[in-house]
């Protein structure tokens, strides 16, 4: 084992719930109206932490478990708004489907980046795995989108963006392994201080849309409480304490879950072309998660 610690379970678990969550990210946010995408962030970000800060202030430690080293603060508020900043940047200068198709390359990065840790082991099934299910990935997005008109050198900075988008979350997610100490609890922190730049920059690039109905309201509320909020708290976990392999290669899970919810609530149409995409990523995860199956 090489000094290796076994991951463990119930945080690869946790890891799970996170995908999951985010599976749901796209259905909320086609239901919460026409609110800005900063604006968006901002509200969403501020409901999460939130009540992650209510629920760090119970427990024993209370506030000073975010009394965490610049270093420490550098890495998760770089991770999560660095992130969401890139990834408005490419939707905006590139179509949807490249951007999108470029940024699911983090799964795949978690995967190859996990081979630099410590003590860690990639092997041939978790490099396929990950393969498989950006084959299935880049099936679903090509059906969804079009991939039609190519990557076109006029949006050279929106591909650029999201390139950067599948480096920062891959690195924030990797690294974060780097952290076993620092407590789950101080992602409450990262996310206020994500609101907080958020804010900002909504108020420099945006115009100011609340939502217009209760079901928008709530659609706001379920993306601060899940896909923009527990999610964070659940993934730190898995990446700190899981099986960090698995967890890349199930990540592409995420655009089959949010395909199938926007199917469910009448968004979207099923297809063949989902049915051999959910083929391809399950059988990615499993391939991927042998070792883990196998205990």
């Amino acid at each position: 084992m090489s000094g290796r610690l076994a991951p463990s379970r119930p945080a690869t678990l946790a890891g799970f719930g996170a995908i999951g969550l985010w599976g749901l990210l796209a259905l909320f946010t086609a239901a919460s109206g026409t609110v800005p995408p900063f604006q968006l962030t901002a509200m969403t970000f501020a409901i999460g932490g939130g009540i992650g800060l209510a629920v760090v202030a119970a427990r024993p430690g209370g506030l000073s478990l975010l009394a965490q080293p610049p270093r420490v603060w550098l890495h998760g508020v770089a991770g999560l708004f660095g992130y969401h900043a890139l990834y408005f940047t490419a939707l905006r200068y590139a179509p949807a489907a490249e951007a999108n198709l470029l940024n699911y390359l983090w799964p795949l990065l978690i995967v190859v980046f996990s081979a630099l840790l410590p003590g860690e082991r990639l092997k041939a099934h978790h490099i396929l795995g990950a393969l498989l299910g950006l084959a299935g990935t880049v099936l679903l997005i090509a059906a969804r989108g079009g991939l039609g008109t190519g990557f076109a050198a006029g949006h050279l900075v929106g591909y650029a963006a999201a390139l950067g988008c599948a480096l920062f979350w891959s690195v924030y997610s990797v690294t974060a392994r780097l952290l076993p100490d620092v407590p789950t609890e101080a992602v409450a922190g990262f996310c206020l201080a994500t609101a907080a730049l958020a804010f900002l920059c909504h108020l420099a690039l945006e115009t100011t849309v609340w939502p217009v109905s209760v079901t928008e309201w709530l659609a706001i509320l379920a993306l601060g409480l899940g896909p923009v909020g527990a999610a964070f708290y659940l993934w730190d976990r898995g990446m700190k304490r899981g099986d960090i392999q698995v967890l890349g290669a199930a990540s592409y899970a995420a655009p089959v879950i949010s395909t199938l919810a926007l199917v469910a609530f009448g968004h979207a149409q099923a297809s063949l072309v989902l049915g051999v995409s959910v083929a391809l990523i399950v059988a990615g995860s499993v391939v991927a998660a042998k070792d883990m199956l196998r205990r």
